[in-house]
């Protein structure tokens, strides 16, 4: 596989991922958001939360278009520029995909169209129903993606047929409730949550501050600042569930994330700042927290934390038995009724996909050198300053997001929703939990390198046989329709928020008010 078709092909993949995720959150996020706020509507029969409402939803619906555009390209690109991948991992990977598209997508597709048009036509009861249960498909997409994506990380309930050289589903109940995967969705819904209300909140302020809607405005804030609260406050506490999940399954990735070079006694302790430097394989001028690594990884202060040396040198082991795994496997494809091959084979099948990394180095693994077996074991480390400082980023605008939503309930609690300081930095902070889910995914991603599937399928033998020209092409075409997509996007959410909330009934009134008749000249 040409490896420069393999890194066009990842970041092709990583572009539009990560555009993806600029809409997905917001959906999740808003389409609770909305069931809140109708559920208010429903209980006190005032008419100005049945506008407040409309108004989210409308931007839900805009925002909702682009997610689902966007998502459909993603999953083409997996028979379009993995199709390797899809073949080898495609019996797990794609149950998935399919029930997420058979359950979730065709269950907000059928009612999302009665939220938008139903509200003259259904009860109130009726249409706070309709409105729940696109929320509720809204969420379960992104469960059985999430599931998907978490076997990649984690690929449990799984095994590898030597007689049809592929991994094949052997217990799909470890599948769905893989620890990964569960960690993966209540981390990320509760991100988009977060998003959603700073997004409310945000666009509340701007109302707040023009001195337009004010009424309206209050109303929204108050329930962006509760439900961020506490979509803020559930994003660290089962962000430290995820690193938790980390220490049995993906101790690279969290030695990586912490710039950890050698294993750390217990208690372990945190590096709140460092330098690390990937040439002397070091962290320089770290400043550690004590203790609160191993709390958060192990939940002990009596287990120590591996490094990224040990668990190279650990990798370097799994690459020899998986060379034995690999050997017996070329004698099984010789000789099907080999059963000494098939007694080996056994004996180190959880090591095959490590032998795989060699073939980036030599055509057959059998033949690969020490000093190649070193390489590939290296290959196994992501980019750590990456790794390290992505991760940070994320972390404290979490923490600045808790602050920010604990400040709002307080302000709204004391009815000072008009606090212009306050109403300054919610506009301001719009962006920023964007940033941060972003910053997630590339963590998620970057981290699990060099595997597409954990210690599976290398990344780079999971490629499409194509041209670099072809995937430019692409990659060229795609950027410049999802970047016309987002002007499109920003722009209608821009006009709606403009209109305001009551630009319809403010038409409507309009249209009734008679035109006035000029009085007659008097010559």
């Amino acid at each position: 596989m040409d490896l420069a078709v393999v890194d066009l092909s990842r970041l092709q993949f990583a572009l539009t991922a990560l555009y993806h995720f600029l809409f997905v959150p917001l959906t999740l996020g808003l389409s609770f958001m909305l069931v809140i706020m109708e559920s208010i509507y429903v209980m006190t029969r005032r008419p100005i939360w049945r506008t407040i409402t409309r108004f989210w939803g409308t931007l839900f619906g805009i925002n909702f278009v682009l997610g689902v555009a966007t998502g459909i390209t993603m999953e083409f690109q997996f028979g379009m520029n993995w199709s390797y991948y899809s073949h080898y991992v495609g019996d797990i990977f794609g149950a998935p995909l399919a029930i997420e598209g058979l359950m979730a997508f065709f269950l907000e597709a059928t009612f999302v169209g009665l939220m938008f048009f139903g509200w003259d036509k259904l009860s109130r009861v009726g249409h706070l129903f309709v409105t729940f249960m696109v929320a509720l498909g809204t969420n379960l997409s992104a469960l059985w993606i999430l599931i998907a994506n978490g076997w990649m990380q984690n690929p449990v309930g799984s095994t590898f047929n030597p007689d049809t050289m592929r991994m094949e589903v052997s217990d799909f109940m470890a599948v769905l409730f893989n620890p990964v995967a569960q960690a993966k969705f209540v981390h990320t819904v509760s991100a988009g949550y977060v998003i959603a209300a700073v997004f409310v909140l945000g666009v509340s302020a701007f109302y707040m501050l023009k001195g337009r809607h004010v009424g309206f405005a209050k109303r929204s804030m108050t329930v962006a600042a509760a439900f961020g609260l506490a979509a803020s406050l559930s994003v660290v506490v089962l962000g430290d569930e995820s690193g938790y999940t980390l220490t049995d399954n993906q101790k690279m990735k969290l030695a990586a994330l912490e710039a950890m070079w050698e294993t750390e006694p217990a208690p372990a302790g945190l590096t709140a700042f460092g330098i690390p430097d990937m040439a002397s394989r070091q962290t320089r001028f770290a400043v550690k927290i004590p203790y609160v690594l191993g709390l958060i990884s192990t939940r002990s202060v009596n287990r120590p934390v591996e490094g990224i040396l040990e668990l190279v040198a650990t990798a370097e082991t799994r690459i020899e038995h998986g060379v034995l795994a690999y050997d017996a496997l070329e004698r099984i494809k010789a000789d099907p009724t080999d059963v000494a091959a098939r007694g080996d084979f056994e004996v180190n099948r959880n090591d095959l996909g490590y032998a795989l990394l060699l073939k980036r180095f030599v055509a057959d693994p059998r033949q690969a050198t020490p000093e190649q077996v070193v390489q590939a074991a290296w290959s196994t480390v992501p980019n750590v300053p990456l790794m390290f400082w992505a991760f940070r980023i994320m972390a404290g605008i979490g923490f600045l997001m808790i602050g920010l939503f604990a400040t709002a309930f307080v302000l709204c609690t004391l009815r000072k929703h008009d606090t212009r300081w306050f109403l300054w930095l919610a506009v301001l902070a719009i962006p920023l939990p964007w940033i941060s889910t972003e910053l997630g995914w590339i963590l998620s991603e970057v981290g699990r390198q060099p595997w597409a599937v954990e210690g599976v399928l290398p990344t780079f033998l999971g490629g499409s046989s194509l041209s670099i020209a072809q995937l430019w092409s692409t990659i060229i075409g795609f950027t410049v329709l999802y970047g016309a997509l987002a002007v499109v996007e920003v722009g209608l959410i821009l006009r709606t928020i403009r209109k305001g909330p009551f630009a319809e009934q403010e038409l409507f009134a309009g249209a009734d008010t008679p035109t006035p008749v000029p009085a007659p000249t008097v010559a």
